[in-house]
């Protein structure tokens, strides 16, 4: 299951998680966000207990959005103790998320 994130949130759930983070930023209007959703709530379900997958509403929050530069959605950043260590642009297949969270855990 994949986490809401909030801009109140964020510092708590991925910035001071003990596990790899694949953050979605992502809005409502977007049509390859919708298409990447799907994908995020299956690696939530493939990396339970190894990995979190959270998605954060970028119309509703925008510090995390200007935080980190995010000008194009979908967005998909990966957090490691703490630091962004990859970026996700677009709309990619489930198996080049994979291999960046494999890369994490």
């Amino acid at each position: 299951m994949t986490l809401e994130l909030t801009d109140a949130n964020f510092e708590e759930l991925v910035l001071k998680s003990d596990k790899p983070v694949l953050v979605d930023l992502w809005a409502e209007w977007c049509g390859p966000c919708r298409m990447v959703g799907p994908v995020v709530e299956e690696l939530a379900n493939d990396y339970d207990g190894r990995a979190v997958c959270g998605k954060i509403d970028v119309d509703s929050n925008p510090n995390v959005t200007v935080e980190y530069g995010v000008r194009n959605i979908p967005t998909l950043l990966f957090f490691k103790n703490g630091e962004l260590v990859d970026k996700q642009v677009g709309a990619v297949p489930k198996a080049v998320l994979a291999a960046k969270l494999d890369a994490l855990v």
